[in-house]
Parts: structure tokens; C-alpha cells; sequence
């Protein structure tokens, strides 16, 4: 993860933004693109290149370069040629005050409106930008302060804290060993409307009972008590979820 980050108790870790480093006005794809190099590099700790960028962003590359060197003229990131573009002190306060408003606007149309996990990400996309910070603190407060948005990303304090749980990907898991969901990627729709369907949610046990490496599947018992199915499940769906061991 790009940004400075401190265990805490349990199990979390906050990322501290100075107010002196906030940045003034920006533009909607400043914004957008500080947003994706953080999220990018805040489950996986791997270089976040132009080439991704153009990638998830959907412009071309020379509007990718250009918008590069306009965020690294406002201070924004750091890049050398053919390096990987990281977010500077500004940057990464940008990011979290654009990731909270994302997330805290998804947690409330799930919430308080009735929508789906599935289907807040874009309505969250437009409104990210032009809520007023007002309304956002009236929304967080009638939900209660949330730490984390329903497909468990954190959502960062107004003081640009963040409570990320010491999860892993589920690959990770052994035959055998058991986890707790604390993040599923929202990146496909439909993947979420399958985990809907067979009770993969937040805070779900699950257990791998079984790998078949050949098959590119696992197989998992999901759920406790009363509760509980089994459930074969692909490695590329398997991607999308990451989980926390739970304590020895």
C-alpha cells in the first residue's frame, strides 16, 4: 500500500493526513485518477504503471501521459519515464477524501435506499464529485459513522484514518484452513449478484475443503450452524474475495 500505515488494535491499520497536506480545488478526473492509483495499491501492494492506468480509466495513452504530467505539475504524483506512478503526501489526501465520499454515498444507497451491492458503484462514480461535504457528514452520521462500505473497503475518516482488517486473498487458504469474507472486489457486477445467491457476504465463514489446481476450482463449505452449503467455486471468483484467519 502506497500510503504510511500503523498497526493498531485489532488488527487494522490507520493512515494519518496531515491538513497540510490536503490539496486545494482539483478537476473530476484529478480526482478520479489519484482515486484509482490508491484503491489500485490498497489490497495489493504491486506498481500501479500508465499502461493501468489507460486500462482503467478508459481514455488512450497520450490522455493518460498528459494527465500524468498535470497531476505530477500539481503535486499530485511522482513518475519517472516508464516507472510506476505513485502518489505523493497530496496525492494520497485527495485520494482518501474522494474514496470516502465514494464509499459513504455506496453504503447509503445500500442502507437507506434499497439498492443492491451491485449496483451502487456507478451511481457512486457521479455523485462522488458533487455532494457537498455538508450533506456527506449528515449521511455518515445517519449510518452511524460506518468504517467500511458493503463490499467491505474501508471507508477513510474525515481526518483520513482508515480501518483496513489484516485480510488475505482467499487463494491464500489451505485445504482445510477457515476465514472470515472481509473485502469482495466490486469490479463485476454479475460476480456480486452470484455471491448474492449463494450467501457470500461480509463476515461469512468459509472454509476450503478442497483445491483442484488442474480444474482452476475450489471447493468451500460456506456459512455455520444451520447454515451451512457447499459451494464450487472458480479460481477467478475466488479472486475477487479476501478473507481474515481467525485468532489462534
Amino acid at each position: 500500500m502506497s500510503a504510511d500505515t500503523t498497526p493498531t488494535a485489532g488488527g487494522h491499520y490507520s493512515v494519518g493526513v496531515a491538513d497540510e497536506h490536503r490539496p486545494s480545488k482539483v478537476s473530476v478526473a484529478a480526482e478520479d485518477c489519484v482515486k484509482v492509483i490508491y484503491a489500485a495499491q490498497e489490497w495489493d501492494d504491486v506498481p500501479v504503471t500508465t499502461s493501468y492506468l489507460k486500462a482503467r480509466l478508459g481514455v488512450g495513452a497520450p490522455a493518460i501521459s498528459e494527465m500524468v504530467r498535470r497531476l505530477h505539475d500539481q503535486g499530485l504524483v511522482t513518475h519517472q519515464r516508464y516507472g510506476p506512478v505513485d502518489l505523493t503526501a497530496a496525492g494520497r489526501a485527495l485520494a482518501l477524501q474522494t474514496l470516502r465520499r465514494h464509499r459513504l454515498v455506496e453504503t447509503y444507497l445500500v442502507a437507506e435506499l434499497g439498492y443492491g451491492w451491485d449496483e451502487v458503484h456507478d451511481e457512486a462514480e457521479q455523485l462522488e464529485h458533487v455532494i457537498s461535504d455538508r450533506l456527506l457528514e449528515r449521511m455518515s452520521e445517519r449510518l452511524g459513522h460506518p468504517f467500511r462500505d458493503p463490499h467491505g473497503d474501508p471507508i477513510p475518516g474525515p481526518d483520513g484514518t482508515v480501518r483496513r482488517p489484516n485480510a488475505v486473498r482467499l487463494s491464500a487458504l489451505a485445504p482445510g484452513d477457515v476465514g472470515y469474507v472481509a473485502r469482495i472486489s466490486d469490479d463485476e457486477p454479475e460476480l456480486l449478484r452470484y455471491f448474492t445467491a449463494h450467501d457470500i457476504k461480509l463476515d461469512q465463514r468459509v472454509e476450503v475443503l478442497r483445491r483442484r489446481t488442474f480444474a482452476g476450482s475450489s471447493t468451500l463449505r460456506v456459512g455455520a450452524g444451520d447454515t451451512v452449503d457447499e459451494l464450487e467455486l472458480t479460481d477467478v471468483a475466488a479472486a475477487a474475495l479476501w478473507v481474515v484467519r481467525p485468532s489462534p
